[in-house]
């Protein structure tokens, strides 16, 4: 199985999702709002609307799942 070579930041993230511009119409939001997480972490109810997208984007090496351990059969219970 192939793993994910790229460190799992908020940089790497964003820029798997097609840059700021890209993430900030994913969510409805302004660019420089999704600019700042490049410095700290994606706050944690935008990366749930993420996750199924980023998931797409890395042709599963980073999957739901793997992103919320704990919680993914909560918010996404199909997946189990």
């Amino acid at each position: 199985m192939l793993r994910c070579l790229m460190p799992l930041n908020s940089i790497a993230i964003i820029k798997l999702l097609g840059g700021p511009t890209k993430v900030a119409k994913l969510l409805n939001i302004s660019v420089p709002a999704v600019s700042m997480w490049q410095n700290g972490d994606i706050p944690y109810d935008k990366l749930v609307i993420l996750a199924a997208t980023l998931e797409q984007q890395s042709h599963g090496l980073i999957t739901r799942k793997t992103l919320f351990p704990e919680t993914y059969k909560l918010i996404w219970p199909e997946l189990d």
